[in-house]
């Protein structure tokens, strides 16, 4: 089991490799962050592990769940955070719920992933998953996640893909469109 989990955080540091320019860039970002200090004490960010964080994938209710595995130095992660939140706006109406799942390290949760939320301005329902028991989790969420992210999972009622990529708007909205119908 500690090889399996081994290997899960290989694919998720894997999948989220950064050219140096990108670093950089991040790092940038970090420093002006918290150079102008920005205020994150309004920023309530619910926690949960694994048994609460249950409640999240199997609600039904008729409406639409589209709930997206990421953090914040996955670079494809963030390049398609844009989408979700385009998502969000445009479907909210449409009975779709937007989820962001954050993968961050706790220990950044206040220096990193709640400045993160607020310079992007993110809308969507942010919550950070604090569970390091992977090797249970992972597969009940989908038995074939290899732990890489970002990953989505879109479900409705009793009806649910799940998505181990990247997404553009255009395949994102394709997707949950399949579900609309």
């Amino acid at each position: 089991m500690k090889y399996i989990w081994l290997i899960i955080l290989l694919g998720i540091f894997s999948s989220c490799k950064q050219n140096k320019s990108d670093n950089k860039a991040s790092a940038n970002k970090v420093e002006t962050a918290q150079a102008i200090k920005i205020n994150t004490d309004s920023i309530q960010l619910d926690v949960y592990d694994f048994n609460g964080f249950k409640k999240f994938l199997n609600k039904k209710d008729d409406k639409i769940h589209v709930i997206n595995f990421w953090a914040t130095w996955c670079a494809p992660c963030v390049k398609e955070l844009p989408y979700f939140e385009k998502l969000n706006k445009t479907y909210k109406d449409k009975q779709v719920d937007v989820v962001l799942v954050s993968l961050d390290f706790p220990h950044l949760y206040e220096t990193k992933l709640k400045p993160f939320i607020v310079e992007n301005k993110l809308t969507s329902k942010v919550i950070a998953l604090d569970d390091v028991d992977m090797n249970s989790w992972i597969p009940q969420i989908n038995k074939d996640w290899s732990g890489s992210i970002p990953a989505t999972m879109i479900y409705k009622n009793d009806k649910s893909e799940f998505f181990e990529q990247s997404f553009t708007y255009e395949t994102l909205e394709n997707e949950v469109n399949k579900f609309l119908k």
